[in-house]
């Protein structure tokens, strides 16, 4: 596992010369949630196929 301040100049040597404030920092919400979400993956905090369909069916028009 990297430390962040490692993570964030990989990321920042990646993005284009001319990148915003606003393009990093996208950049860096976009790379915290992916790694959120592999986080909750490996710990079991997942959601079947079948309970996400059970829980959109009330959002989507049928």
């Amino acid at each position: 596992m990297q430390t962040a301040k490692k993570e964030v100049c990989e990321l920042l040597n990646r993005l284009p010369e001319d990148c915003s404030l606003e393009d990093i920092q996208y950049h860096l919400y976009v790379l915290q949630k992916i790694e959120r979400g592999l986080k909750d993956a490996e710990e079991g905090r997942v959601y079947s196929q079948a309970e996400v369909e059970k829980i959109m069916a009330k959002w989507l028009p049928k």
